[in-house]
């Protein structure tokens, strides 16, 4: 897998949280150690772990992967004070997760490779399934081939919406507002473009983000020098970080520490 997929990241996570009780989820969770504003790192650490554990690791990593995740969802369900229901163990949200890290996924082959044959794909959305199945869903629930996926897809974009708190948490995401005050002035507006040009339409809109044919010969530019220099770097630092993530989350498996 390769480090410029990370470019991909902030657009999937807007995604991810754009489904309502998703995204309640993560306003609402009084889970400290996983919240972006108060553990940037080991938050992203855990999301990059779970996604190479989910595509490359082994059943029993997997299986360990998914009782950790289960672990750090047992409290994560709404309140009486709630605007919407929702449980983490919901496997509708949960397949709504994993479809969009596929998306993400998908999204990052073809920037890379601009032509990809069908088989390829077929091939990479087959491997996608662990996404859900890593998780609650049954693998009933995975659509059945990237044509089902797509109706999928479609029909739920029709359901994208959000309440103006987490619509605020998303843009504080877009933008990095997380992060500690002269890094976040510095790499924020780029951030902000990069994840704004990832983005489907329907997003953008509903997240309120402006875009323009300027902002796109922008993105556009980043894009082109982005593969550029993947294609010219050795492969250990192609697939920076995900080949370090993968080596230190199998490390704490071995070892029986946490690793969400």
């Amino acid at each position: 897998m390769s480090g410029l997929s990370l470019a991909l990241g902030g657009a999937n996570v807007i995604m991810q949280l754009s489904k309502p009780g998703v995204g309640r989820g993560v306003v609402e969770s009084t889970v400290e150690s996983g919240s972006l504003h108060h553990h940037p790192i080991k938050r992203t650490r855990t999301t990059l772990g779970y996604i190479v554990i989910a595509l490359y690791g082994t059943d029993q990593e997997r299986l360990v992967m998914r009782h950790e995740v289960d672990r750090q969802h047992r409290s994560v369900r709404s309140s009486d004070h709630s605007p919407v229901d929702y449980s983490a163990f919901d496997p509708e949200l949960q397949l709504w997760v994993a479809a969009c890290m596929y998306r993400g996924l998908e999204d990052a082959v073809t920037l890379l490779h601009r032509s990809v044959d069908a088989s390829t794909l077929d091939g990479l959305y087959r491997r996608s399934e662990r996404f859900a199945t890593t998780l609650q869903v049954p693998s009933s629930m995975w659509p059945t081939d990237r044509a089902a996926f797509e109706r999928y897809w479609d029909e739920s974009l029709d359901r994208v919406s959000m309440d103006e708190e987490t619509r605020e948490f998303l843009q504080c995401v877009a933008s990095l507002d997380f992060l500690p005050s002269p890094l976040r002035w510095v790499v924020g507006p780029t951030h902000r473009l990069i994840t704004t040009g990832f983005l489907p339409v329907a997003f953008r809109h509903e997240l309120g983000l402006a875009w323009s044919p300027g902002r796109q010969r922008l993105f556009d530019l980043f894009c082109r020098l982005a593969v550029a220099a993947n294609r010219a770097a050795p492969r250990p630092l192609r697939e920076f970080p995900w080949n370090i993530v993968l080596w230190d989350t199998r490390r704490r498996i071995r070892r029986g520490r946490a690793i969400v």
